[in-house]
């Protein structure tokens, strides 16, 4: 299926899965973006849609705080066929406890039980690796219900800041952690900034929706 993801548009914050749940939004498929504060993830979204400012890019971490949904359409109606949610990033320390409880089970929650969702877009910090934290994430991901499962990419961002050895050291990093899992995994370099990757992201995201 043609997917124009320059159609891309807000369509609703929501604080919390009950939220979400109980919205009255077309029962379409979902990939999300995921990823620690920083590590890209609003860039590579406007990147993808080809837009300067649909997800909020910042250099204060922790300024996603709920789960934004954005419709993509095709034909002339726009009739939405998906929505690209972002999610809350992760891993950063300067934030309350109870706020960063909040935001554990919030992504928790929607990983593990979100029925909707194809796919999730694992943004990583090319200059960091695979980080603790990802790896739990990758893990809330592999207790999805097996009738159900979701499709993992890898997405090695900000690679326009480091050298061709580096970049060659991050893919087979990443390519070694894609095969071990028990999920449609795949890796990819990206820079946001330097504009690399992106048709290779967009591919992939129109395939994990509708696979």
């Amino acid at each position: 299926m043609l997917m124009r993801f320059d159609t891309a548009h807000f369509v609703a914050s929501m604080p919390d899965l009950a939220s979400l749940e109980g919205a009255p939004l077309p029962q379409v498929p979902e990939v999300a973006f995921v990823g620690r504060s920083n590590a890209g993830k609003s860039s590579a979204i406007n990147a993808l849609t080809n837009r300067t400012r649909l997800a909020y890019a910042s250099k204060l971490p922790g300024r996603t705080q709920t789960l934004n949904l954005f419709a993509l359409g095709s034909g002339p109606d726009r009739v939405t066929l998906a929505h690209l949610v972002d999610l809350p990033g992760y891993g950063f320390a300067k934030v309350d406890a109870a706020t960063r409880r909040r935001w554990n089970d919030l992504i928790g929650g929607y990983l593990i039980g979100r029925a909707q969702l194809r796919g999730v877009v694992l943004v990583i910090d090319s200059r960091r690796g695979l980080l603790p934290a990802d790896e739990e994430l990758i893990g809330l991901l592999c207790r999805r219900d097996p009738e159900r499962t979701a499709a993992l990419h890898l997405l090695l961002s900000k690679v326009d800041q480091i050298n061709t050895v580096q970049r060659r050291a991050a893919l087979a990093a990443a390519e070694g952690r894609a095969r071990t899992l028990p999920l449609d995994a795949t890796p990819q370099l990206f820079s946001a900034r330097g504009r690399e990757g992106i048709e290779e992201l967009r591919a992939r995201v129109a395939q994990m929706l509708f696979r």
